[in-house]
């Protein structure tokens, strides 16, 4: 006598099971080697000159652009989301940099340096990082041009009444537009930050690559948005659990918050 599974999930064979991962693998392959394709393509991207001089905080003091690389020839820089009316950095941003304490000093040694960068003052990018247990280089951009013109740190008139350049697309008004796709997110994640909505906003996420030759420093790549799926550490792992992402709205706390709610 059979029983009926408990599960609405197809129930198969192990030689079922066996010819559907073997058409799965297939596809798979297909998809790892188009991503080394992708992953030439951005290297072969036009490298742009740096003609502006940007100042940073560190933890070492006041930085250059080309002092961020640390000796080594390529910089990589998080673009995360703490504006310096923030409390405390925002979450996702905060959970794809749970990784990179791991991973940077692989890196590091090998000739790469990543550096988060964001405009909250240094003093609250110090108090976070602690908090966090986070040891990777994170630099203040607090008075500098540099998010704005990388795209990723906005003015309250530029988001109410200019619109924005983000991930390669006119958004007008971004608070709207972002609203709309993430109706929960905005109020949601800018009450983890101390801040309201619209000054949440004026940081959006971003990565940007940049590289050092003869003395001058180049701007490689940057990407948004979804394009940094593949630097959440927790989803590369989900999209190979059973149920896969399993997403009802914004699920994720800091690491440190987990047990408070």
């Amino acid at each position: 006598m059979k029983t009926k599974a408990s599960t609405k999930h197809a129930v198969g064979t192990r030689d079922e099971w066996l010819k559907a991962r073997l058409r799965l693998l297939k596809e798979e392959k297909a998809h790892t080697r188009r991503g080394d394709e992708l992953a030439h393509k951005r290297q072969e991207l036009p490298w742009v000159r740096v003609e502006k001089k940007y100042e940073f905080a560190t933890e070492k003091g006041s930085a250059a652009l080309e002092d961020l690389f640390q000796g080594r020839s390529q910089l990589l820089v998080y673009h995360f989301m703490f504006g310096p009316d923030y409390a405390a950095g925002c979450p996702s941003c905060s959970a794809i940099a749970d990784g990179f304490n791991g991973f940077a000093v692989h890196l590091a040694n090998h000739d790469v340096m990543l550096c988060a960068v964001s405009r909250a003052p240094l003093a609250k990018i110090k108090a976070y990082k602690k908090r966090m247990g986070w040891t990777f280089p994170w630099a203040s951009s607090h008075g500098s041009a540099f998010n704005a013109d990388y795209s990723v740190g906005f003015t309250e008139r530029q988001q109410s009444v200019e619109g924005v350049e983000y991930n390669y697309r006119r958004m007008s008004p971004m608070s709207a537009d972002v609203s709309r796709a993430m109706p929960e997110g905005p109020k949601k994640f800018a009450a983890m930050c101390g801040t309201d909505a619209a000054t949440y906003l004026r940081e959006l996420p971003g990565m940007s690559s940049f590289v050092k030759e003869g003395g001058v420093v180049y701007h490689a790549y940057s990407t948004y948005a979804r394009g940094l799926d593949g630097l959440w550490g927790m989803y590369q792992w989900l999209d190979r659990a059973p149920k896969g992402r399993n997403e009802d709205g914004l699920w994720w706390s800091r690491h440190d918050e987990y047990d408070k709610r």
